[in-house]
């Protein structure tokens, strides 16, 4: 079944390249397009899009602005930020007004087909070269304490070993660290996802920033 994605982006250029690098991923077509905010409100409504790709930088109306109202509007519809800034505060003042991914516009075709891929499946994108950004940011803005993390149930392996899986380490080389075999490691992840009703690394990474369950020295 095709997914259907609404581009927005108030530089026609960009929406040209975005649509020409869809044209080469199966399963996905542009069915609109939109220059500003109020256009994306008006297609939305007309179009029913499955994703969204939204300019976070538009003249006549913010990409933040557009996506608070697009998600009152239409909140079964995905939304990929695509843009150029790194802005920490920003990327996560996109996250937390419920932006599903952030995409930075140099990005490729094939990590523009991770990104659509995973928003299909109900999980939550990160461009690699910002996840740290994202990381440090919610750091910074993140006083609570730690032990605010026992509401959750994890054991101290499991929080172990959630610090080292959104620090990127592979199942076999958490299980080569912690002298486990990969199948206790893979079960540890899965119970990990299941009690946190989280199912994706992304998801994983915000989770434990918010909750401060990992920091800039771990």
């Amino acid at each position: 079944m095709t997914c259907n994605l609404l581009l927005v982006d108030d530089h026609s250029l960009i929406r040209a390249g975005v649509r020409a690098l869809v044209l080469d991923i199966p399963g996905y077509a542009v069915i609109g397009e939109a220059s500003d905010g109020s256009q994306l409100l008006e297609m939305v409504e007309q179009l029913s899009p499955d994703i969204v790709l939204l300019d976070i930088s538009m003249k006549e109306t913010s990409g933040l602005d557009a996506l608070q109202r697009l998600k009152r509007a239409r909140p079964q519809s995905k939304v990929l930020i695509l843009s150029m800034h790194t802005d920490p505060a920003l990327i996560m003042q996109a996250l937390e007004s419920g932006a599903h991914g952030y995409l930075l516009k140099d990005t490729t075709g094939t990590e523009l087909e991770h990104a659509l891929d995973a928003l299909r499946n109900n999980e939550r994108y990160l461009s690699p070269a910002i996840a740290h950004t994202v990381i440090n940011q919610a750091l910074t803005r993140n006083q609570k304490n730690q032990a605010q993390t026992d509401s959750h149930n994890l054991t101290a392996r499991q929080l172990e070993i959630l610090r080292l899986i959104v620090r990127g380490k592979s199942t076999r080389e958490i299980a080569n660290g912690l002298g486990l075999s990969i199948k206790t490691v893979e079960t540890h992840r899965s119970q990990i996802m299941k009690r946190l009703q989280i199912y994706d690394v992304a998801g994983l990474v915000l989770f434990a920033v918010r909750e401060q369950i990992i920091s800039l020295d771990d």
